[in-house]
């Protein structure tokens, strides 16, 4: 098992967790993302996957649900 911790900027509601959850479950070894949610702000997520996973797979994820990934 792997894990690999992000931060999301700008979710402000489930809805915003769910659809950055439903992205990164479609990257092949997913098995589980946790969002703590910080409205507006920058919320910490764990991703839980069977591999270590390719960080571009992960930001195009993210974005793809329409939200950006914090760096640094």
């Amino acid at each position: 098992m792997a894990q690999t911790d992000i931060t999301v900027h700008g979710m402000t509601c489930g809805h915003c967790v769910a659809a950055v959850t439903e992205e990164l479950k479609t990257i092949d070894g997913v098995t589980d993302v946790q969002i703590e949610l910080h409205e507006g702000g920058d919320s910490p997520v764990r991703i839980t996957s069977d591999r270590e996973l390719d960080p571009v797979a992960v930001n195009a994820a993210v974005d793809e649900a329409g939200y950006d990934v914090v760096v640094g």
